[in-house]
């Protein structure tokens, strides 16, 4: 705990583009609890390799997701923004954490049952010991909190028992770290299937919006987005394709569900349709015009990668000394 403040640790990884979902669900709940604590936002890249990735196509992305972090709100000033790849603690302290975990909890993770099955041809021991990294993510910087989603949920519980199962050894070493629970994010559905998430990886682009989306290229998904024959703006498990739209609008404008139904009451689909698109390109555009005015700025970002980097190994040595200690490593000469 830093100044009074709780310790926050969260991460995306630098594959595939942002979508409203990812903005939506996580990315603007970070920029409004960033105040709030003593925050760390990893591009986690290393992550990242467990599947093939081409090698040009990943710093790309690693660059333009760390700058959307700043585009977004998060101010690099105030929120350590890194990439994962820079600060070494964190391979350092995932192969020590690797000894304390085993086999049978890592075989009982879902994403590396789906993963696997995903890339047959690319099983890897890194993607076995992937929740591993990410136990090492985030007790590197003694995190109390840490927003994550279902999916991530098991691999949160990992590391609770990882941590803990090292602080009875070696005494009181890892904070153990809690989910964080606030006000939820949205929960985007595909355009296209509202039964599934929004995703960076949908093999149908209709079904996702992207961050960089230009206005035209929204409001067309939108009018092609899956609805039903009811007709009616009704906020209901029985209308999905209908209740993610007012999701997404009730998201972008403030409004609630009950507003909504209200203010599209005898109006068509096409009607709320094209409302819910254009409030979504009038939240994106200030995060679009920001993203274009700090692309241009290549001595600011540097500085940011550089800089931030920095703070973020400070922080980690502090937690790798003592682990390294623990374990019996000898001390290093300085």
């Amino acid at each position: 705990m830093l100044d009074g403040k709780k310790t926050l640790f969260s991460g995306m990884q630098a594959t595939g583009n942002l979508t409203l979902g990812n903005y939506l669900g996580a990315l603007k709940n970070w920029v409004n609890i960033s105040d709030d604590y003593q925050t760390f936002f990893s591009v986690v890249d290393m992550h990242s390799i467990t599947v093939r990735q081409d090698p040009a196509e990943l710093r790309k992305r690693a660059r333009t997701l760390l700058t959307l972090y700043i585009a977004a709100g998060l101010d690099p000033e105030k929120n350590c923004i890194y990439y994962q790849s820079h600060v070494t603690g964190h391979a350092e302290l995932a192969w020590i954490l690797n000894c304390f975990t085993y086999m049978g909890e890592l075989s009982r993770m879902t994403q590396f049952k789906d993963k696997s099955a995903k890339h047959a041809d690319n099983i890897n021991a890194g993607l076995f010991t992937y929740p591993v990294l990410m136990a090492a993510d985030i007790l590197l910087y003694q995190a109390d909190v840490v927003p994550v989603g279902i999916d991530q949920m098991q691999h949160l519980e990992l590391t609770r028992d990882i941590a803990i199962r090292f602080n009875n050894i070696y005494g009181d070493v890892f904070t153990v770290p809690e989910a964080y629970i606030g006000k939820a994010g949205a929960k985007i559905m595909s355009l296209q299937e509202p039964s599934k998430k929004m995703s960076k990886s949908d093999e149908n682009p209709n079904g996702s919006i992207y961050l960089m989306d230009d206005p035209d290229t929204i409001i067309r998904k939108f009018k092609r987005a899956v609805t039903d024959s009811e007709a009616c703006v009704r906020y209901c498990d029985e209308q999905p394709g209908i209740k993610n739209l007012i999701d997404i609008y009730c998201a972008c404008t403030g409004k609630t569900a009950a507003e909504t139904e209200k203010e599209f009451d005898g109006k068509g689909y096409g009607d709320f349709k094209l409302a819910v698109g254009e409030a979504v390109v009038s939240v994106l555009k200030p995060l679009q015009d920001r993203f274009a005015d700090l692309s241009g700025n290549k001595d600011y970002i540097d500085g940011v990668i550089k800089g931030n980097a920095e703070k973020a190994q400070y922080f980690c040595n502090k937690t790798l000394r003592k682990v390294q200690k623990k374990v019996g490593f000898p001390e290093r000469i300085r």
